[in-house]
């Protein structure tokens, strides 16, 4: 793990805030939910990102397309990928 030298005090609800330089560089939007794990000492913070989420539109559809490569398309997802392919032709 890489060390940042940042450090911030819990508030009395338990809060913390995170640097607006690690959201900004991990792209943590307002509202973004993030995961919480822990490991052995150590707390660990993730963005969520839910299984079966299209790459492209984050959607969450029981017809997604899961590709050789891993990645994961909705059917609007690709429909947008293929638009956008055909603006090069």
């Amino acid at each position: 793990m890489k060390s940042t030298g940042v450090v911030r005090k819990v508030d009395e609800l338990g809060r913390i805030v995170v640097p607006k330089e690690l959201r900004r560089s991990l792209d943590i939007q307002q509202r973004d939910p993030l995961e919480i794990y822990v490991d052995n000492d150590k707390i660990v913070l993730q963005k969520y990102t839910p299984n079966n989420a299209c790459v492209v539109t984050g959607e969450v559809r029981d017809d997604n397309v899961h590709l050789p490569s891993g990645m994961i398309l909705s059917p609007k997802g690709i429909e947008i990928l293929k638009n956008q392919l055909q603006a090069f032709d």
